[in-house]
This record gives structure tokens, C-alpha cells and sequence, in this order.
């Protein structure tokens, strides 16, 4: 497949590590729409009085994104796969300095019956969502990378596959294994 020409985000991501700073600036308008539909995703079903809007959390990992040294960009998907992660990390330190870390004390909740498809669990305290993905990535890194880039990142099993390196397969299987443990460990109930 080396015929193939990368696609322009996967250019301009090339360009911007080589320390092009025009093309973070040209790339933007290209993924825009995609972070903030990631972002309104994980803030659908917040409080009605929840202050974290979705293009706050887009611009938080923008200004992220682009005040560090980026890393060697595989694709399309692992840039995905990154502001994710640094979606997840703006949204725990938001819960936590909104004073919420205390057991569910109007914790910022997100919709996880989606991505993660816990039977009736219809949304999730993000702190706690936090530790139980710290639980798991301590027992298995993989399944856990596999939990952030789906639920975080929104990516499909493929996009999740070329971001890790592994068969589809593999994240298939990874995914519905994490998916029952999140399930145990956020309800506490020991069935799917």
C-alpha cells in the first residue's frame, strides 16, 4: 500500500511535528468539527447547570495540543487517540477542581451507555470513570488504552486497531472484556 498517499491531516500532522507551526494552524479547521463532536459526546447528558461547554473542552485541548512538543504522529487516528486522552485529563482535572472528587457530591457525569455499552448505566461519574480506567490500565495497559481511545476519542475498532498496532480482533475482544470489567467495577455488581 505504498501507493497510497497520506491523508491531508496525516500530512499536515508531519508537517507540524517537523516544527511547521503553519500547518497546527492549517490542520485546526480540518479536525475541528470532529473534536467538538467528540466533546459534545461525552457532555450530552451533563447537568443542565454543568459550565464545561463543548468548545471549551475543544479549545482546552487545542491550547494543550499546541503548547507541547508534538509527539511522531502515526496517522489520523493517533492524533485522535492523543487529544482524547488530553480530553479525559482536562475533564477529571475540571471535576476535581469543581470540588466534585467526593463520591458522586454532583460529580460532572457523562454518557457511557454509548461507547461503552453498560447495560443501564446511563451516565458516569468522570472522576470515577477516572480511577476505575486507572484500575484497569494497572491490570491490563492495553485494554485500558483500548477504553480511552473508543470511549475519549470516539474511535472506531479499526482506527483503535491501527493506533495500538493489533488485529481487530484483538480489540474486539480487549473491548468486551474491558467493557464487563468497567461494568463490575463502576456498579459494583458482578453481571453484565
Amino acid at each position: 500500500m505504498h501507493g497510497e498517499s497520506p491523508s491531508p491531516v496525516t500530512q499536515l500532522l508531519v508537517r507540524w511535528r517537523a516544527g511547521d507551526h503553519e500547518a497546527l494552524e492549517a490542520l485546526m479547521p480540518l479536525v475541528y468539527d470532529e473534536l467538538r463532536r467528540l466533546a459534545h459526546h461525552y457532555l450530552r447528558q451533563e447537568r443542565s447547570d454543568h459550565t464545561l461547554q463543548s468548545t471549551a473542552l475543544v479549545h482546552e485541548a487545542y491550547l494543550r495540543l499546541a503548547g507541547q512538543n508534538p509527539p511522531q504522529w502515526q496517522n489520523r487516528a493517533h492524533f485522535f487517540g492523543i487529544a482524547a486522552h488530553l480530553m479525559r485529563q482536562i475533564l477529571v482535572e475540571y471535576a476535581r477542581s469543581r470540588g466534585t472528587a467526593k463520591r458522586g457530591a454532583n460529580a460532572p457525569r457523562l454518557a457511557l451507555d454509548v461507547a461503552a455499552a453498560l447495560p443501564q448505566q446511563t451516565d458516569v461519574d468522570v472522576v470515577a470513570l477516572d480511577r476505575a480506567l486507572q484500575e484497569l490500565s494497572e491490570l491490563d495497559a492495553q485494554q485500558g488504552r483500548i477504553v480511552e481511545l473508543r470511549f475519549f476519542a470516539g474511535l472506531t475498532i479499526e482506527d483503535t486497531s491501527e493506533v495500538l498496532g493489533v488485529s481487530p480482533a484483538t480489540v474486539k475482544r480487549d473491548w468486551t472484556t474491558a467493557r464487563a470489567w468497567l461494568y463490575r467495577a463502576m456498579t459494583g455488581e458482578a453481571r453484565l
